[in-house]
């Protein structure tokens, strides 16, 4: 699987949307982000966190 860093991974609609609320659209601006503030969105878990740490590790990136 190949993820782009101009779109998030596919991770579910509830994930996807809680991103999108807090300002986060692409897999770029997720890189650094700390994991705690991210599991702290409704919808977003630990296979949601799995997930965007997959996709970061595929471009040398990672949660913060």
């Amino acid at each position: 699987m190949s993820s782009s860093l101009d779109t998030l991974p596919k991770i579910g609609a509830p994930a996807t949307r809680a991103l999108n609320i807090a300002g986060y659209t692409t897999l770029r601006q997720l890189a650094g982000t700390p994991r705690a503030e991210l599991a702290r969105l409704h919808g977003v878990g630990p296979k949601a966190l799995g997930i965007i740490q997959s996709a970061l590790e595929q471009h040398n990136l990672s949660l913060g």
